[in-house]
């Protein structure tokens, strides 16, 4: 498809302006103030407010900038008048970027990782992804009968807890740009090495000195995924990360700048160290499952900062081990290995039962529950499964989460989509 027609719709919306969800407005809101800190944020608000749910939002500047690549392509926005307002935005702010930086981005097209997890193949991005993480949880919960276990049991829950201990242990060692730190990701991928890391999880009790470092937080996310009558799927994923990234909104562009360089490591001797032309660990992952026969089984993918590769295990564990579909693989109460917390903290979701929290806590986790609005920690995630050529797909049901599924089963596609958040599943 031709730009023009690509961005259609989008250029409509802008100009027509779109009413705002609830969730949306609610995440709105809570990053409006960092608009009120630089001078072109306004335009990303209603009269220096957020919208209001059922309010409509025009966004004029950004159906421009639509146009204008709709017409000129990627050179209007890499070495065109649009590049150059990014350039002079950054560096008014303090940044070194510059209009050579720009014209010089390349994007690439990356072999994707994977390992086996009860005969499905699970596909992550590779690094700077950290879908590593989520990879190497599963190869060490392999060994374990977790089928035999209550899913919401503290027994099942401190394993989860431990082989994502250990995933993140390596993983926020490991994960860097590959151009100036390959990760050696046959042995880390390997299942010898798993077995390895799983002689250093205690059954009865936490092990809490085992990281190398610790999940931060931050995202603002977006994931879908789809699949068409031929079966072929996508799972995508884009973010902004911290709730509209900067806020900083060049003049007349109409969005604003992301801040992902956040990732990069300051110790110098970090494989993830700053560094000039060089990506930061990142948090974004779309994922997917395929069959022994290499058919489709899912795109699925669950959005959320470093809570992406937890939820990412804890889906797959939903469908695999327990056979659940997609929607009730996403409605289940996850946990959360607490983002930037060095003691080890780890959330559960509202769901969880107190004795299981109780328990976990005598085994030495630092364990609390969580309701309400604090459950978008969890992540928001989505699936479809191709079941038989049947497509089923679910969406998340978190207050403030989007989700979807798709399943394939032999040819009819069967979704599933959550009411009570902005996320959806359909088909066409």
């Amino acid at each position: 498809m031709p730009m023009k027609e690509i961005l259609k719709p989008a250029i409509r919306l802008g100009e027509e302006g779109f009413p705002v969800s609830p969730i949306t407005a609610y995440f709105w809101n809570r990053g409006v103030e960092r608009f009120q800190l630089h001078t072109r944020g306004r335009a990303m608000t209603i009269d220096g407010r957020a919208p209001k749910a059922g309010e409509l939002f025009k966004n004029p500047d950004l159906a421009k900038t639509f146009r204008a690549i709709a017409e000129g392509g990627a050179e209007s926005f890499y070495k065109g008048e649009i590049g150059k307002k990014i350039v002079e935005t950054i560096q008014k702010y303090g940044g070194v970027m510059t209009t050579d930086d720009l014209a010089n981005h390349v994007s690439t097209w990356d072999e994707p990782i994977s390992t086996t997890y009860r005969g499905v193949r699970v596909w992550e991005c590779p690094p700077n992804g950290q879908g590593l993480a989520a990879l190497m949880a599963l190869n060490i919960l392999e060994e374990y009968d977790l089928k035999s276990l209550d899913p919401l049991s503290p027994e099942r829950l401190h394993l989860i807890i431990e082989s994502l201990r250990l995933a993140f242990a390596d993983t926020r060692w490991y994960v860097a740009d590959p151009k100036f730190n390959p990760a050696p990701l046959n042995g880390l991928l390997s299942k010898q090495y798993a077995s390895e890391r799983r002689k250093i999880i205690n059954t009865q009790y936490a092990t809490l000195d085992t990281k190398r470092g610790s999940p931060v937080a931050g995202s603002d996310t977006v994931y879908f995924c789809t699949v068409d009558a031929q079966g072929n799927a996508c799972s995508f994923i884009i973010s902004n990360y911290m709730g509209f990234g900067t806020g900083i909104v060049p003049d007349g562009l109409g969005f604003t700048l992301q801040n992902r360089g956040h990732n990069f490591s300051l110790d110098p001797n970090h494989p993830n160290a700053l560094a000039p032309n060089k990506r930061p660990y990142t948090t974004i992952i779309p994922g997917m499952m395929t069959r022994d026969d290499e058919s489709l089984f899912a795109p699925f993918g669950v959005m959320g900062g470093f809570m992406q590769p937890q939820g990412h295990a804890q889906v797959v564990i939903n469908m695999i081990d327990d056979g659940l579909d997609p929607q009730a693989a996403l409605d289940r109460p996850r946990i959360c290995l607490e983002p930037g917390a060095a003691d080890g903290r780890v959330a559960l979701e509202e769901g969880i039962g107190a004795e299981t929290v109780s328990t976990l806590k005598k085994m030495g986790h630092d364990a609390y529950s969580v309701s309400g609005y604090a459950r978008s920690l969890f992540g928001r995630g989505q699936i479809i499964v191709n079941q038989n050529g049947v497509l089923w797909g679910g969406s998340d049901p978190r207050l403030f989460g989007r989700g979807q599924i798709i399943v394939n089963q032999n040819g009819v596609l069967w979704g599933g989509s959550d009411p009570r958040a902005d996320g959806c599943a359909f088909g066409l």
